[in-house]
């Protein structure tokens, strides 16, 4: 990824551990290695980390400017997610890719799987632009 859209982490997506490693028109992905603070009560990640890991790769897939010096930025108006597997691995790798929209939303869809290629969950969104580049 060119250094020069390289954000810095917000604070929620810092303190759960998500990085930008990727980022170009339409697409994302969003790495995060898993730690004991993930889990649920069962020992498994909580389902929303899923949920937080897909929302955040479509909403970036869907921000592309090509600028680094102009951000746009979105409100996530709708969230799917449909839970697939188990991990195997210790590493969550979120894909999003806008698939279409306007001048005002955008949709996307995304995938979660692990280091190990399992594909653990798949989500799809309605995003609308925030008014306003920063």
């Amino acid at each position: 990824m060119d250094e020069r859209f390289r954000e810095k982490s917000y604070p929620f997506a810092s303190h759960l551990g998500m990085e930008l490693v990727d980022w170009s028109e339409g697409y994302a992905r969003i790495e995060m290695a898993l730690q004991p603070f993930h889990d649920n009560r069962h020992g498994s990640p909580h389902g929303g980390i899923h949920a937080a890991l897909l929302d955040t790769a479509m909403g970036y897939a869907g921000c592309w400017t090509g600028d680094p010096d102009k951000r746009q930025l979105c409100l996530t108006l709708s969230l799917n997610t449909q839970y697939i597997s188990r991990p195997r691995g210790r590493m969550f790798i979120a894909e999003g890719f806008k698939t279409g929209g306007g001048l005002m939303t955008f949709f996307a869809d995304g995938t979660l799987l692990d280091e190990t290629g399992e594909v653990l969950a798949k989500g799809s969104g309605v995003f609308r632009y925030r008014r306003g580049r920063v």
